[in-house]
């Protein structure tokens, strides 16, 4: 569908806004969208953007009815996995199951496969199906040496499903190879990986700042006594010199009366 250049601008600008904010900013990437929604409800691209801004908010009713329309404008499949991932939001794990076996997932491309199988085995781990979810992520993607867009992603989620299995050791191995692939840091594998090996991180920063402080009110009571204690020892010697001083005025004064007694 065309739109006049002035509204196709402005339809523009709002869905620029969304790509750039969707990560950072969710709330006013959604904001954005509505805008652009308002503006171009019958524009396919204005229909996804919409969609993708409620999902990053957790509006999944909202967003599965954004993309199904997109789907129904485009006849295309690519939107399939995060409609299936909706449905997990909405509670409804076995929708995405059901999902998960449908014909169009054989029209996706090899990304959108290895998305499916993704929220296919959290759909499983959604029904408590741990085991199940593990079988669902084995696949020759998982098994490839070669680092795809989808390869951390895909052997960060296997790692954390043989954790929660108990599978420790085959956890620590798949955790190293996710951090191998993902080079952009996408993940937190190097921090699930310490926690595995029992690595905690210090604050430096923040112990530097504490070390002058007393750790606990029994030691600023006794930092505080020692400084009163101080106080008082400082005031006793400053008495025992004045009456010293005063002393030996006193000699001083007694030796030059003796002088002159004797003049």
């Amino acid at each position: 569908m065309s739109l006049p250049k002035t509204l196709a601008d402005d339809v523009a600008r709002n869905l620029v806004m969304v790509a750039q904010l969707i990560d950072e900013d969710p709330e006013q990437a959604y904001a954005y969208s509505r805008i652009a929604l308002r503006l171009a409800s019958r524009v396919a691209a204005v229909r996804e953007a919409a969609g993708f801004a409620a999902y990053a908010t957790q509006k999944y009713a909202e967003a599965l009815a954004e993309f199904r329309a997109a789907r129904r404008m485009t006849g295309g499949v690519d939107l399939w996995p995060v409609m299936a991932d909706c449905e997990r939001g909405l509670g409804r794990p076995e929708r995405a199951m059901a999902m998960a076996g449908e014909p169009e997932v054989q029209k996706l491309d090899k990304a959108g496969q290895v998305e499916m199988r993704l929220v296919a085995a959290g759909a499983r781990r959604d029904m408590g199906q741990i085991d199940a979810a593990i079988v669902t992520l084995q696949s020759p993607e998982l098994a490839s040496n070669s680092v795809q867009p989808w390869t951390a992603r895909l052997r960060y989620a296997y790692a954390d499903a043989l954790l929660s299995a108990g599978r420790e050791d085959e956890a620590r191995e798949w955790f190293g190879k996710t951090i191998e692939a993902d080079k952009d840091g996408a993940t937190d594998a190097s921090d699930r990986l310490a926690e595995l090996d029992g690595v905690e991180f210090v604050d430096a920063m923040g112990e530097d700042e504490d070390e002058d402080e007393p750790a606990t009110v029994a030691e600023a009571e006794a930092e505080a006594d020692v400084d009163s204690d101080g106080d008082i020892d400082s005031d006793i010697d400053d008495a025992i010199e004045a009456e010293a001083e005063a002393d030996d005025e006193i000699e001083v004064q007694a030796d030059d009366k003796n002088s002159h007694d004797k003049g």
